[in-house]
């Protein structure tokens, strides 16, 4: 059965996309929760428009993360915080510091969301991080942490 989906499903597609699926998963999950709409040739049409709107919006978003990853590219951002004699710091340096550290070095406000930080930095020294400001643009960032 051929559907036009009403939202993203996972695995499946996202909203405005024509797919192919069986006529019991048709009618007991995408129909029955609305994810989706039996597709006709003039809802094919809408269709189009909402896929042609969402990859324009895709494509802007891309390049203004290309844009911003182009000046965050090679950066590096200086943080001080209170440290022992052996290098180990008395708190830690989490994302929060982080986005503030690359906002005073490079005057650019970036989502906390975006900076991959997995474990907090509880040492002195250089760190890699990883700031993903879209899907398919990912900047790697080097961290110095020095005592204060």
């Amino acid at each position: 059965m051929k559907l036009i989906l009403s939202a993203d499903v996972e695995a499946l597609g996202q909203r405005g996309d024509v797919v192919d699926v069986s006529d019991g998963y048709a009618r007991n999950y995408l129909l029955a929760r609305k994810l989706a709409t039996k597709a006709t040739p003039s809802s094919i049409a809408v269709a189009a428009v909402i896929v042609a709107s969402r990859n324009a919006a895709h494509h802007k978003l891309r390049q203004e993360a290309e844009s911003i990853a182009g000046r965050l590219v090679g950066t590096r951002v200086v943080l001080a915080a209170k440290s022992g004699d052996e290098g180990r710091l008395y708190g830690s340096v989490g994302v929060t510091d982080l986005v503030e550290g690359i906002r005073k070095f490079t005057g650019l406000e970036i989502d906390r969301k975006a900076v991959e930080l997995h474990e907090p930095i509880k040492d002195i020294g250089l760190h890699e991080v990883t700031v993903r400001l879209h899907p398919d643009v990912v900047v790697p960032i080097t961290i110095d942490v020095i005592p204060a």
